[in-house]
């Protein structure tokens, strides 16, 4: 599970650093008015894409585990392939759908350009979600290698492309277009290389007959709560703007604020999913083995753990945001607007966090239900917060809806989570975290104060961070977050021994 866990946490962390890197370059290049534009036509392309293909892989996965631990090779086959015949039978009638009532679709966006940018990512559709079955039966396969490695070389190639067509190339065409054009190349790529390393891995295909309906039922719960995020995003997407331009804004001030929030301060918000995704990597199937075992003080141990590594993860990077924030938003994308919203947006962290550790946790105790359930209230909550309060206050109604969303959504896991499992125990370490976080914090702001006063800009930030990074190796061992010791033993410890030395459990 470490090996495991290593590799995809390495893949998904370069991958993760390339990917944002990108949008720095983006928002140079396009600035805040272009990259709203191109986030609203990626979150729309997001909801189809969702649809064709979301629930699809992880079913998929599942359900080649179940026949090769029985053995059954044709069953495998006509698995992946009636994977394949579903999600194609989804996007080519939405491709041809969508092109043929392209007029009254354009009208939903708020800015004719968002339009012309989903029809071009939209012509992928079809190829991304057959590559995104193929990721599946990979991981079904326990392939992890080729898993991980496709996806970083999809944005190595959207890179390379989008970097080739925006900075090299001289065209007339869009800037925005542009972008948008390296995005489907991309997708082209990587759907070919899938293809091959199926192939080249004997992968084969057969009769899909008894696969479909199965799969089918399986996947739908999963779907439909990942379509319905999208959905909520997308509607974000068109509500927001639309809110911003009734108050009195231009479309293009509405556009750059949206773009400022989606494509600057989101991609900083969600450094820790990677993290946290690979912990709920390696604690899911543990967890879920002693669920069925009905082992509640397990279940209860494990948890504990998961929300305390969740809360270790928010608590280092919530002083760096805060006291740091305002000048990364300056330095990373010449937006000084995007540092206020990334200092304002640091105790986001905790309840992002949290809710999504434990949504791993639940849905591998078949609850996929409930936490929908808990999806739908606090995405009602950020609806209404982007309905009512961009007229009171800008782009902060965004802010305001995820800190809403959020709390809401973690709020209602935990509850869950302790009626699943007997009884929460992190009380403790999370009144310890929000004390110690504090006061790393204030003192972050002091030292900031300090060194503006001594050195420049960038020496000033650097100097500040590294003071963050150091109390918080201090404080935070005093205070009994984490157990220096425990980092320097043996790999090869069992991860309930090793997580419990690390976290003092």
């Amino acid at each position: 599970m470490y090996r495991t866990a290593a590799v995809v946490t390495v893949f998904s962390a370069i991958e993760h650093g390339l990917g944002f890197l990108y949008r720095m370059i983006l928002s140079r290049v396009l600035g805040s008015e272009g990259l709203g534009v191109y986030q609203v036509a990626l979150t729309v392309f997001a909801v189809f894409l969702t649809l064709t293909s979301s629930g699809l892989p992880i079913t998929l996965s599942r359900t080649l585990t179940a026949h090769k631990t029985h053995g059954n090779a044709r069953g495998e086959r006509a698995a992946t392939s009636a994977a394949i015949t579903l999600t194609l039978s989804f996007a080519l009638p939405l491709v041809l759908l969508l092109l043929l009532f392209r007029p009254a679709v354009s009208t939903l966006f708020s800015d004719a350009r968002c339009a012309d940018l989903f029809y071009i990512l939209i012509l992928a559709l079809p190829f991304t979600s057959v590559y995104a079955i193929l990721r599946g039966s990979f991981w079904g396969n326990k392939r992890f290698l080729p898993y991980s490695l496709i996806e970083l070389i999809e944005e190595i190639i959207m890179i390379a492309a989008g970097i080739l067509l925006l900075v090299v190339w001289d065209s007339t065409l869009p800037l925005v277009r542009l972008a948008a054009i390296a995005v489907i190349i991309s997708y082209f790529c990587s759907f070919a290389i899938s293809v091959v390393c199926f192939l080249w891995m004997g992968g084969r295909l057969s009769s899909p007959k008894g696969q479909i309906k199965p799969l089918l039922s399986a996947s739908a719960p999963i779907t439909a709560m990942r379509l319905s995020s999208s959905l909520v995003n997308f509607l974000i997407s068109v509500l927001f703007p639309a809110r911003l331009m009734a108050s009195g804004e231009s479309s293009a001030r509405a556009m750059s604020a949206y773009g400022v929030v989606y494509g600057m301060v989101m991609p900083i918000l969600m450094i820790p999913s990677t993290l946290i995704g690979s912990i709920a990597l390696v604690l899911v199937p543990e967890f879920s083995a002693c669920f069925y075992r009905k082992e509640k003080e397990k279940l209860s141990a494990l948890t504990e753990r998961a929300l305390n590594a969740a809360l270790l993860i928010s608590a280092v990077l919530i002083p760096l945001y805060a006291v740091c924030g305002e000048d990364l938003g300056v330095l990373l994308y010449s937006n000084a607007q995007s540092g206020v919203l990334i200092a304002a947006c640091a105790p986001i962290l905790v309840p992002m966090s949290i809710t999504m550790i434990s949504t791993s946790l639940l849905n591998s105790m078949n609850c996929e239900r409930q936490t929908l359930g808990c999806f739908l209230l606090g995405a009602g909550a950020m609806l209404l917060s982007v309905i009512l309060l961009p007229p009171l206050l800008g782009s902060g109604a965004l802010i305001v809806g995820m800190m809403c969303d959020y709390m809401i959504t973690a709020v209602c896991s935990l509850v869950l989570l302790r009626k699943k499992t007997g009884r929460l125990r992190s009380k403790g370490y999370f009144l310890r975290t929000a004390a110690a976080t504090a006061g790393v914090a204030l003192a972050g702001f002091l030292l900031r104060k300090l060194y503006v006063l001594i050195f420049g800009f960038v020496p000033a930030l650097v100097a500040t961070a590294l003071s963050v990074c150091l109390l918080e190796l201090l404080v935070y061992a005093l205070a009994a977050l984490y157990r220096p010791k425990a980092l320097l033993q043996g790999k090869k410890s069992p991860f309930r021994r090793r997580s419990a030395k690390l976290f003092g459990t």
